[in-house]
């Protein structure tokens, strides 16, 4: 008895080798360093939403009575919109410091160092380790950006500047709906997928950086065209269609008589031979309205949970072939 009790007792501690909470305590740096960033936006948003739109509010009228482009912002109006800005960057781009830390630090470096080999050998399956070390972060980093997400979105809707946070805007856009959320879901799968195919430290680090940007890059690109723009006409006696305020910006050119939509001719002095030429008889112009705000981030966050999902199927299939376990 007395012989075969130390060895149980040293046995237990090697047992639960993927929990959250042992994800947690091996990556406490990078845990603490999202609850100071998570604390430091919301303290900006926060401030940006009461004492600081207070203030700006009222400089504002002094400054900008009647004519906007006669403003002269000082430090007041400029601290209100960094207050904005910068935890929108942050939101917009976290995705790229996500990737290479999943890439480098929770995966790759696991690899390169055999720890990954060493935990599946103590009563976890490949499997296991591989669903604990993404859920755990992807739960941190969702319930942080929903936090910051529903406070961004108190500024914006009442944000009282006229000339700034337009919801097509790149960062306000992604700051104020679920593609916020997406962005880091995508580069935690696809940092963690490289970790897995290079099983090195900082080429995981390069290469799931790389990747992530290219995605969110062409999702950017392509989303815009995944719902139907409107168009608005103008006849050549004016000067630009009428589309209102707070659009964005799609392909404009000029409306032939067939129905055709081509680009701006170089027309020269003759500006009337040139439209006849072209058969050209109107101007025209596509935008999205802020009405299409929401479509537009339905289809961004199905892109990028789309892409992350089969990053995840690829790191669970890789990890399967590598050890023949069951996934």
């Amino acid at each position: 008895m007395t012989l075969t009790a130390p060895e149980t007792v040293r046995a237990r501690p090697a047992r639960p080798a993927a929990t959250g909470r042992t994800v947690l305590r091996l990556h406490r740096g990078a845990l603490i360093g999202w609850l100071l960033l998570v604390a430091a936006a919301a303290g900006s948003l926060l401030w940006a939403y009461g004492p600081a739109a207070t203030d700006a509010w009222s400089n504002w009228r002094q400054q900008c009575p009647d004519d906007i482009d006669a403003c002269m912002w000082d430090t007041t109006i400029n601290g209100y919109y960094r207050a904005v800005r910068l935890p929108e960057m942050a939101l917009a781009w976290l995705c790229l410091p996500v990737a290479a830390w999943a890439g480098a630090a929770l995966i790759g470096r696991e690899m390169e160092n055999g720890t990954a080999r060493l935990a599946w050998t103590q009563s976890v399956t490949p499997a296991r380790w591989l669903v604990t070390k993404l859920t755990v972060p992807a739960a941190v980093l969702t319930t942080g950006m929903t936090v910051l997400v529903l406070l961004h979105r108190l500024v914006y809707e009442d944000n009282p500047f006229p000339v700034f946070l337009h919801w097509m805007d790149a960062e306000t856009f992604v700051a104020n709906g679920p593609v916020a959320l997406a962005l880091p879901l995508c580069g935690l799968a696809l940092g963690a997928l490289t970790g897995l195919l290079l099983r090195r430290t900082l080429p995981a680090l390069a290469v799931g950086t790389a990747v992530t940007w290219g995605v969110v890059y062409l999702a950017d690109l392509v989303t815009p065209d995944l719902w139907p723009w409107k168009t608005a006409t103008a006849s050549l006696e004016s000067q630009w269609p009428n589309m209102g305020d707070d659009v964005l910006y799609g392909d404009q050119g000029m409306l032939t008589s067939t129905g055709a939509h081509i680009p701006y001719p170089n027309c020269g002095d003759d500006f009337a031979q040139c439209m006849a030429d072209h058969h050209a008889v109107a101007y025209y112009a596509e935008y999205h309205p802020a009405s299409h705000f929401w479509p537009l981030q339905l289809i961004e966050t199905g892109i990028l949970l789309t892409v992350a999902a089969v990053a995840v199927a690829l790191a669970f299939w890789l990890l399967r072939r590598e050890t023949g376990a069951a996934a």
